[in-house]
């Protein structure tokens, strides 16, 4: 049993929890409790190493031996340093460092999300959550876009990272990888979506709630569309505005 809080697998799960650079150097991430490991060992994604204490649920432990015998590392620790390493209120006792793999963009594309400048972790962890429940091909996240590694983007999103392709890239490859689609700013001066053909291969831009689109994702549109309201309120924040226009493309091209 683990009981140093200078444990270098603790020292690393610290680091990785905290700052964006450190997992990106390291190719590594965290992800706690019971069911996102369940994700992660279903979609067969790389886990480095495991801990869990004494807490653990009898699903938790049925997870435990299952990572052991596909031969991760799992070593339990004390709740005390597991308390210390959980960043939600009710901690289910077990954590994981997985591999930072991006999965591939597929060749042929006709829906990809962009959250443009989306800082909240919440709101974006909702975005990939819907646009994993919504056939996104691929999310592509600009610069100055939440790290969507990040604990609690991965928290918020609920197993979405493990099944949709999710790329930290330049305007450029944006540009490149969304050639020959409608590109769609959500805004409130938009053409309402329901008005709006949605069938056909398209992008679709979230920009932040609180400064709205990028220049540069200003450039790329090549249309605005919005999400009909009523009475006097401004805006829906970027989570929800973006998982109702993405649901509307679902309802177009699966509609008769």
């Amino acid at each position: 049993m683990i009981t140093s809080s200078q444990n270098s697998k603790l020292k690393l799960v610290r680091a990785l929890l905290g700052r964006a650079k450190e997992r990106r150097e390291a190719g590594m991430f965290v992800v706690e409790g019971v069911r996102l490991i369940e994700e992660a060992v279903i979609s067969n994604w790389g886990v480095r190493f495991a801990l869990y204490d004494e807490s653990l649920s009898e699903r938790g432990r049925l997870l435990v031996e299952s990572l052991k015998s596909r031969g991760v590392e799992v070593e339990m620790v004390s709740e005390n340093l597991m308390k210390s390493l959980s960043e939600t209120e009710t901690p289910q006792g077990i954590v994981a460092v997985l591999e930072l793999t991006q999965l591939p963009i597929p060749s042929l594309l006709n829906f990809i999300l962009i959250p443009d400048q989306i800082r909240d972790p919440g709101n974006l962890g909702t975005l990939l959550r819907t646009a994993a429940a919504t056939g996104v091909q691929a999310v592509l996240l600009p610069p100055e876009t939440t790290d969507a590694f990040a604990p609690k983007v991965v928290r918020s999103g609920m197993g979405a990272h493990f099944r949709l392709p999710i790329h930290s890239t330049t305007w450029d490859d944006i540009r490149e990888q969304a050639k020959g689609m409608q590109i769609y700013l959500a805004e409130m001066n938009g053409k309402s979506c329901w008005e709006t053909d949605l069938r056909q291969p398209l992008a679709l831009i979230i920009g932040s709630e609180a400064e709205g689109a990028s220049e540069e994702a200003r450039k790329l549109a090549t249309k605005k569309i919005s999400i009909p309201m009523s009475g006097n309120v401004e805006s829906l924040n970027a989570g929800i505005a973006g998982s109702v226009l993405m649901f509307e493309v679902v309802r177009q091209r699966f509609s008769k």
